[in-house]
């Protein structure tokens, strides 16, 4: 069964079998995976999921070898507090209403061919973010 997020929110959908499998069950490079990938091509626009305030970009890994997908952004909103991965922010302070652009897919391929692209998604007190989306 696919479950179609609205285009307003990430211009995506998501798998309820991808989303199961990816979260925080599955361990990655020996760390368990705390958030929610949604699938997301390489170079799309990344839309607000609701009305925002941006609190400053982010490193994801601060490694050289993973530089092109090394970005991401602190986001506030309707009392939640997340961060988005491999994103690059169009700006990293102020306010974006629903639907407005955030950033841009950075490109995953390059760092890791054949992955499926996705946006990570995790709440800043690492609770499961998949409620609200």
């Amino acid at each position: 069964m696919v479950r179609v997020v609205s285009k307003r929110v990430f211009n995506i959908s998501v798998s309820e079998a991808v989303v199961n499998s990816w979260m925080s069950l599955c361990l990655r490079e020996g760390r368990l995976h705390k958030g929610l990938d949604i699938r997301c091509e390489d170079g799309s626009d990344v839309l607000a999921p609701f009305d925002v305030t941006l609190h400053g970009g982010l490193l994801v890994y601060n490694n050289p070898s993973k530089a092109a997908i090394d970005s991401g952004i602190n986001l506030r909103g309707q009392g939640l507090c997340f961060k988005l991965f491999y994103v690059r922010p169009d700006r990293t302070s102020g306010s974006v209403r629903k639907g407005e652009r955030i950033g841009t897919m950075l490109p995953m391929q390059t760092v890791y061919p054949g992955i499926t692209s996705h946006v990570h998604v995790q709440m800043c007190d690492k609770s499961d973010p998949t409620p609200y989306f």
